[in-house]
């Protein structure tokens, strides 16, 4: 890079000459500097450097993944369930959160672990207690859509501080319904998956 920011426009061949090695040896590595954005390349005039920092790069490619790209399927209950059904259903299905809806998988409300040790530390009688009681309810929910950036989703996350946010799609009633869920572990997924590691 740096002797292409110094010289370019420049050629292949010129570059691996005073990196002493062979044209051939080179060519994987200036495809992938110019598929990443970071040279340009044109027949006959040779690799010039783009301007774009490694940083500016990662942020571009950050702000190009949606949420419909990484998200996963919900965990959903009825509001009559009780807080012991739901329990179960938490761990069955190995969540930290449990959506609450109506028909239609209309969001109604959200419960976390720490709601669930909450009631518990209550002595109440879990299995006839309806986790309506013990959720949280719209509109005091955070939730993202499908074209949220994996960037907006993020900042969400940490602002709230939540373990995870519904992902939702507005039905022409104007109410919700949950089409999905974001969780850390989702995200830690895409930042493995762009660090090359699947």
């Amino acid at each position: 890079m740096e002797i292409v920011k110094k010289n370019g426009p420049i050629s292949g061949e010129e570059i691996a000459s005073r990196l002493s090695l062979s044209r051939a040896t080179l060519r994987p590595h200036l495809a992938v500097l110019t598929m990443s954005g970071i040279l340009h390349a044109r027949p006959r005039v040779g690799y010039f450097y783009a301007g774009k920092t490694q940083e500016t790069l990662i942020s571009e490619t950050l702000k190009k993944i949606k949420v419909r790209d990484f998200k996963s399927r919900p965990a959903v209950i009825k509001e009559a369930t009780s807080v012991y059904d739901a329990l179960v259903a938490l761990f069955l299905e190995d969540v930290g959160t449990l959506y609450v809806v109506e028909e239609g998988s209309i969001l109604l409300g959200v419960v976390s672990r720490k709601d669930f040790l909450k009631c518990t530390m209550g002595g109440a009688d879990l299995q006839k207690m309806p986790v309506g009681i013990i959720m949280t309810r719209m509109p005091n929910i955070i939730t993202t859509t499908l074209d949220e950036t994996i960037v907006e989703v993020s900042h969400k996350i940490m602002e709230y501080e939540v373990d995870s946010l519904p992902v939702v799609r507005e039905t022409a009633g104007e109410k919700l319904e949950v089409v999905g869920r974001v969780t850390k572990t989702n995200l830690a997924r895409v930042l493995v998956a762009l660090g090359g590691r699947e």
